[in-house]
């Protein structure tokens, strides 16, 4: 049976869907004002890969993944450049989408937009306020009376007590409780503005999710996933809004991947080791970007670094070396009765332990190498594709470049023709000739192969 670590729970747990055969998933999306960064790239491949597992088991998946279109930083990047919001956040979400298509990530069933569900919004939180769980405050933002919720901190362990200690707390004279937050803020000059009962205004952060997941899930659904940065108290609120409202359980199982460290600290604008996954697109090709953040256990840290990102690309070589020397069998079913197909079935049941799936990989490469077998082959390609991995020509992969330098800079035409000028030279005797030709493609990071049928190239 999977299992699934439920961070309320904090144990892993058996999955039981709430509809047999079906399942329901919503993730915490983007914040549309700026390019994807690392962090964004995890969470997308992260729960495209989850999202993936399950339809394997045949289940008929609804997956929404929301885009806030609507936030305090959208509106002062939209000022700052002297742009409309409209504007802003479409350019973004088109470099969103970009980007997720590249790594692999294939859309989600339902991709709402929050500016799209503020009625949706307004109807909750004047349901929250009948039930004397919201209020209006002197200055006109209406917010969740965290009090009057006694499960409040369910989700991160903490007591309310605890939780007025944090650092994390925003201080304002206009609540009633330090930890209560905003539903409603009030309009203020030159921010879009919508009606409600309470004047003008717009949407507060973590309503939107509660009401989207509403719409397009209902008041109760299996999974509810995103960054551990979320945990609080984004998705605490959240718990707080959906089961205020409804007085009904909101989600069964709550996952949260794990931080993105760079060099083994915090990644962070303010550290100057902040990646986007466009600047890292520069320098690896989207399939190993994809590799590297599936190597790490979804809830394991991450850790980005130059060298853990080309010891990435050496590995995913070997999957692709491996197919490249055998003529793989169409896996278009798997035979789960395989016994490597088993261990694979058993790390992905097993909380969706990407390392050890990828672990029997290497090994069906190993038995290929060794024995050349089309069955294994078909089955790392078939078992590879459920990660996402290892669908590309061998040939084109291998010799596929991302230019980063004047050294990548050679065309297959060129290397076509050094091949031809080397096989030449050790033709007619010339074998110092030859070999300072594999030596100066080596440094330019092309590795040459001899084989019985010619000579093949790829890049290191």
């Amino acid at each position: 049976m999977l299992k699934i670590y439920n961070s309320i729970a904090r144990e892993k747990q058996d999955f039981v869907p709430i509809m047999p055969g079906k399942i329901k998933i919503y993730v915490c999306g983007m914040t549309v004002y700026d390019y994807c960064h690392l962090g964004h790239a995890r969470v997308l491949v992260v729960f495209d890969t989850v999202v993936r597992w399950f339809k394997a088991k045949d289940f008929e998946v609804s997956y929404v993944r929301n885009v806030t279109d609507i936030d305090d930083k959208i509106i002062k990047r939209a000022q700052e450049n002297d742009e409309s919001i409209e504007t802003l956040t479409q350019r973004f979400i088109q470099a969103m989408n970009e980007d997720s298509s590249a790594l692999g990530v294939s859309s989600p069933t339902h991709e709402p937009r929050a500016t799209g569900y503020v009625e949706n919004m307004i109807g909750m939180i004047g349901t929250l306020i009948e039930k004397n769980l919201a209020y209006q405050a002197s200055n006109g933002d209406v917010y969740y009376a965290v009090h009057n919720f006694p499960s409040y901190g369910k989700l991160s362990g903490k007591s309310l007590n605890d939780l007025r200690a944090g650092e994390r707390v925003e201080i304002d004279s206009n609540k009633k409780d330090p930890l209560d937050f905003v539903l409603w803020k009030s309009a203020k000059p030159g921010e879009p503005s919508w009606e409600s009962p309470w004047g003008k205004g717009r949407p507060g952060w973590h309503i939107e999710c509660s009401a989207m997941s509403e719409q397009l899930l209902g008041v109760h659904f299996d999974i509810h996933g995103g960054g551990q940065d979320l945990q609080f108290p984004h998705h605490e609120n959240e718990i707080a809004q959906s089961e205020g409202a409804h007085d009904h359980p909101f989600v069964n199982y709550w996952m949260h991947n794990g931080f993105v460290r760079v060099d083994n600290e915090k990644m962070s604008k303010s550290l100057g080791n902040f990646f986007t996954v466009r600047e890292i697109l520069k320098h690896y090709q989207p399939e190993v970007v994809r590799f590297f953040i599936l190597r790490a256990h979804y809830r394991s840290p991450l850790n980005y670094s130059d060298q853990h990102l080309k010891d990435t690309k050496l590995a995913l070589d070997r999957l692709y070396i491996a197919l490249k020397e055998v003529k793989p069998v169409d896996m278009l079913t798997i035979n789960w009765s395989n016994l490597n197909a088993q261990r694979f079935k058993a790390a992905m049941d097993d909380d969706f332990n990407t390392p050890e799936a990828i672990a029997v990989l290497f090994e069906l490469a190993s038995d290929i190498n060794k024995t050349g077998s089309k069955e294994n082959a078909g089955l790392l390609k078939g078992l590879g594709n459920l990660l996402g991995l290892l669908q590309q020509n061998p040939q084109e992969y291998l010799q596929n470049k991302v230019v980063t330098s004047e050294l990548d800079s050679l065309t297959q035409d060129t290397i076509e023709l050094l091949i031809q000028q080397r096989i030449s030279a050790r033709k007619e005797g010339r074998y110092s000739d030859a070999d300072a030709i594999r030596k100066n493609l080596l440094e330019q990071g092309i590795i040459l192969e001899d084989n019985p049928q010619g000579t093949a190239w790829r890049r290191t």
